[in-house]
């Protein structure tokens, strides 16, 4: 037995326009009836005050009291509002040459080695923290080593002049550049 093939017809009968119409404002009216009937409830919860709060009082003069206009506070306009707030305290921005001063300090040699062991408080620290950020944060305002090196050369020149004359090599890191200028600082040989 074979089955017989469906025929779909190539145009499908259109819907009537008349119905459509008349569904969707039917549709319609019954949101604006829902909305209408939400507002008016809304409105009534508004109206009805609540179980638990007072009613606000008057403000009563006694009798015989001047009256007195109450003044509203002048709500200032265009107030420039502070970046930071009153109480934290702004450092200022590091700088190569603050970070060379300590250079040579304990802190941050012991920093340099990974040694935590001195107070985070001293300004050294601080210093240390900072710079470490800095690194972090901007690698491209962080000088490569070469330039440390140089502008170390350039601080250090006599002392490290003195080290390459009497036969070491010129140096290549910082640490090559703390450790003479150290000695030179406490006169080790």
């Amino acid at each position: 037995m074979v089955r017989q093939r469906r025929i779909v017809p190539l145009n499908p009968p259109e819907p009537d326009i008349a119905n459509v119409v008349t569904n969707l404002q039917r549709q319609l009216l019954e949101q604006q009836q829902e909305t209408n009937r939400l507002r008016e409830q809304i409105a009534r919860m508004n109206q009805m005050p609540q179980a638990n709060e007072v009613p606000p009082q008057a403000h009563q003069v006694p009798p015989g009291a001047p009256q007195v206009p109450e003044v509203q506070p002048e709500i200032p306009r265009n107030v420039e509002v502070p970046l930071a707030p009153a109480g934290v305290q702004v450092n200022p921005p590091l700088v190569w040459e603050d970070l060379l001063a300590g250079e040579g300090s304990l802190c941050f040699l012991c920093a340099k080695k990974g040694c935590k062991t001195l107070v985070d408080d001293s300004p050294d620290a601080q210093r240390c923290h900072g710079y470490e950020l800095l690194a972090r944060l901007c690698p491209e305002l962080v000088p490569s080593e070469t330039e440390k090196v140089r502008r170390m050369m350039k601080i250090f020149r006599t002392d490290i002049a003195k080290q390459v004359s009497a036969g070491s090599s010129p140096p290549t890191l910082v640490s090559d550049c703390i450790s003479p200028a150290i000695r030179a600082e406490y006169w080790i040989n």
